[in-house]
């Protein structure tokens, strides 16, 4: 297939660039009301973009140094399933000021007690004439203490089996009888949190969908993330990528030791790796066909990259390394600093001139690999969907499959 981009008079690029020209610094409303937000959707929230169509707007914004909203909940999620089962009112009250980041989302599904099984949660929604009492709690709530609203799951019916009994409800977060604490993690972020539900009541009306129903719109709300192809951010798609990094690492002059020299190039071979693998599911996209194994490697590949990528950053530091705030030499360029961060690491100890992204995703990216799916439960549905290989322990021999496959002593 042909790995290369639109050339520069796609009509999809031109369209772009002359919109630009005439909104140099849009607000997210107007990014939203051009369809530029979620491309992909049908109008009057989209522009119906094909794939390629939506590498060249995201590759456009991006070298005009436009952002869209940050509302990666509300716009990825709630907003995917609020088009689904909402109803009129709800997609007409809540989807424009969603998409133009007027609102902020947070996710309300996770519990202490259900572990990986989400469909094990016990928070209780018990139906009260035209209102709904709501008992219980959720955790890893990410920003949930800047939201206005959340997307709520919880069970409605207990006598029905787990998956049928849950409903999925729109939550104001400043409704009475709803609480939060903060967890802080070791970046000293502020992002998650534990939010609590004592007879809290929620009108029916911001119940999205059948009761009952909860479980096939939970399904949909975490399948449908927004699709953006062109990402090569570290941090799980966003923040500085290994190009940018390498990018500074030559305007800063090179590299003279062969240890950090080695270690960057294999950084490049990561990267372009991934960014071949990226078109591969792109094209099987544009061919109507469900991408293959290169598909179900990425989220593995990609994770581990981002940790490379920001271990060599540290690297970089050298001894300032260890001083919070420090980074790779060199002031970032504006195109690729991350915006305001919920974090103490900012111009600490004489780092003025760098991006705080630099030190809070080398203390960050040991998650990487744990959430959204931990790297061996990723490497799991490799072994059995890819290669093929048994779930379980070898009933019959009594032994594991790599207990199974180990050569024999004699």
């Amino acid at each position: 297939m042909d790995f290369d981009l639109p050339a520069d008079d796609h009509p999809a690029r031109v369209a772009v660039r002359a919109w630009i020209a005439d909104n140099p610094n849009p607000t997210g409303k107007e990014l939203a009301e051009a369809g530029y937000v979620v491309p992909h959707w049908p109008k009057p929230y989209g522009l119906e973009a094909s794939p390629i169509e939506q590498i060249v707007i995201d590759h456009e914004l991006d070298a005009a140094g436009i952002r869209r909203p940050a509302n990666a909940i509300g716009i990825g999620w709630a907003a995917p399933t609020i088009l689904l089962a909402g109803s009129q009112e709800q997609q007409d009250r809540y989807l424009p000021k969603i998409f133009s980041g007027e609102e902020f989302w947070s996710q309300l599904f996770s519990e202490t007690e259900a572990g990986s099984d989400l469909a094990n949660l016990a928070t209780t929604a018990v139906r009260d004439g035209d209102e709904y009492i709501v008992n219980g709690s959720k955790i890893w709530s990410s920003g949930a203490h800047h939201s206005k609203f959340g997307i709520l799951i919880a069970r409605t019916d207990p006598d029905q089996p787990k998956h049928k009994g849950i409903s999925y409800f729109i939550c104001p977060m400043d409704t009475p009888g709803l609480s939060m604490s903060p967890i802080v993690d070791m970046t000293t972020a502020h992002s998650f949190n534990q939010v609590f539900f004592d007879d809290m009541r929620l009108p029916v009306s911001l119940r999205v969908g059948e009761e009952g129903d909860g479980w096939r719109l939970a399904k949909v709300t975490l399948s449908n993330e927004r699709v953006s192809l062109s990402s090569s951010g570290s941090l799980w798609g966003v923040g500085p990528s290994a190009e940018q990094l390498l990018d500074q690492v030559r305007d800063s002059g090179g590299l003279s030791d062969p240890t950090l020299r080695d270690e960057a190039a294999k950084l490049h071979i990561d990267a372009e790796l991934l960014r071949l693998n990226r078109l591969r599911s792109l094209s099987a996209t544009l061919n109507g066909k469900t991408p293959g194994p290169e598909a179900s490697i990425l989220k593995i590949m990609a994770d581990e990259h981002g940790q490379k990528v920001m271990a060599l950053a540290k690297a970089l530091s050298g001894t300032n390394g260890m001083l919070a705030g420090s980074g790779p030499v060199g002031k970032i360029p504006s195109s690729m600093q991350s915006g305001p961060t919920e974090n103490n690491l900012g111009g600490l100890n004489g780092f003025d001139d760098v991006d705080p992204i630099w030190h809070f995703g080398y203390l960050f990216h040991p998650a990487l690999t744990l959430g959204g799916g931990t790297f061996a439960v990723q490497r799991n549905i490799v072994a059995e969907h890819v290669l093929g290989l048994p779930r379980e322990i070898n009933a019959e021999q009594g032994m594991t499959w790599s207990e199974a496959r180990r050569p024999s002593a004699g």
